[in-house]
């Protein structure tokens, strides 16, 4: 059972002691996601993220910090989300406190060097060049931004490459004190570790974090992004990405909605897998998922199709979303969603650094965090008559919405094809 203890600086700490396993996670997760930049800081959150890898007081260089954690053979990484980011450290439990010296060292003492910015412009950009260049990433944020539309929801975490270009020390600086506080901040220690043990160490290299958080995201506003979006590119296969808006991360029926994604397409026994890939050929992937956040969401499928079938794939797609009015959910295909959802989230939670994700997400966004115990009982509680009226609920005509990156010109075309 996981334990929470609030250090005297406001900072939370989740922690949970993991039987048969030799390995910690320490991850510290602050929200500071892209949802908080405006436009002229687009971007500010994912090139920080970088930042802090340059170095502090005790590891001054990226050399340092890498050889700290190579030395012992540990992992570590970052990420940026719209809603947070995440640096990690997981190490043998014997090197726990090597792991909370170097992310305390990194969060609290970061230098924000000239000469290093400038080295990582170009990291960033090729980085960049990458996303543009690999359409099954692109896709997912063009759709999020046909769902949430203009606004920081709707923009993708690696921002524009004019403030890659422009970004300045002072910014940093800026932006690390009016976001990076202790009481935005939640450090989750998670595998073979006793609480107090992990309290001890996290009050010794995070307790000098101080400052308040200065502001919030701003609320989703009701944007509409449209219903098509065409990135004309020559490719050898059309991607596309199709769905509705949904419901946010706290909705009452968050793992219904989860559950209706898994029979639509959550696997290889799935509707979406056997009736378009299976049974008509039109897809080499696809695959149905959610996207959950604090006051919105999207459920949408995404497919790489040949780029002469693009329209049979579309209307394919659609006809297994409206296939949930006029086929049911059985009772054996809802027992197997919930079973794969459970199964999955068991399998996941063996890595010590999911599980601390998943407490230190909850606690950071929703003021507590949940163990998986709580979450398979929300699972297990979802009736075939609940995927039913969410289903009526998502999936109305006017509410479709569809990425598409391919050799196409016809925006018009496309949206012809959004019909029950």
């Amino acid at each position: 059972m996981f334990r929470k203890t609030t250090l005297q600086n406001g900072l939370r700490v989740v922690t949970e002691k993991l039987q048969g396993t030799k390995a910690v996670t320490v991850l510290v997760l602050v929200g500071a996601g892209s949802r908080y930049e405006n436009r002229k800081l687009r971007g500010i959150s994912h090139f920080l993220e970088h930042m802090f890898f340059k170095g502090g007081d005790r590891y001054k260089n990226t050399k340092e910090v890498s050889e700290a954690i190579d030395s012992i053979g540990g992992e570590f990484n970052a990420f940026t989300g719209k809603e947070y980011a995440g640096y990690y450290v997981k190490v043998a439990c014997a090197n726990a406190e090597v792991a909370c010296d170097v992310l305390g060292d990194m969060l609290l003492n970061a230098r924000f060097e000239e000469q290093e910015i400038e080295k990582e412009r170009g990291v960033i950009l090729e980085e960049y060049n990458m996303y543009q260049d690999t359409p099954m990433y692109q896709i997912g944020w063009n759709f999020e931004n046909l769902v949430f539309g203009d606004q920081p929801l709707g923009w993708d975490q690696i921002g524009t490459k004019e403030l890659i270009k422009t970004v300045t020390q002072n910014d940093f600086v800026d932006y690390k004190k009016k976001l990076y506080t202790p009481d935005n901040t939640v450090i989750a220690v998670v595998g073979n570790i006793e609480h107090d043990d992990a309290v001890d160490l996290v009050s010794k290299y995070f307790g000098d974090l101080e400052g308040k958080k200065a502001f919030d995201f701003e609320p989703l506003k009701d944007v509409n992004g449209g219903k098509v979006s065409l990135k004309e590119k020559k490719t050898e296969q059309a991607h596309i990405a199709l769905g509705f808006p949904s419901y946010p991360e706290g909705h009452e029926d968050h793992w219904a909605v989860k559950i209706l994604s898994a029979i639509l397409g959550g696997n290889m026994s799935s509707r979406m897998f056997l009736g378009v890939r299976e049974a008509k050929g039109l897809t080499y992937y696809i695959h149905t998922s959610t996207d959950n956040y604090t006051d919105g969401g999207a459920m949408v499928t995404n497919a790489g199709v040949d780029l002469k079938r693009v329209e049979i794939a579309i209307e394919a797609i659609i006809k297994e979303y409206k296939g949930i009015f006029s086929e049911k959910v059985s009772s054996v295909e809802l027992k197997k969603a919930k079973e794969f959802l459970k199964g999955k989230m068991t399998l996941r939670l063996e890595d010590s650094e999911e599980y601390a994700h998943l407490l230190a997400k909850y606690e950071l966004l929703r003021g507590g965090s949940k163990n998986p115990d709580e979450i398979m009982k929300l699972v297990d509680c979802v009736k075939g008559s609940d995927v039913h009226r969410i289903a009526e609920d998502l999936f109305v005509e006017e509410k479709m919405k569809l990425a598409v990156i391919g050799p196409y010109k016809d925006e018009e075309k496309l949206k012809g094809f959004l019909k029950f």
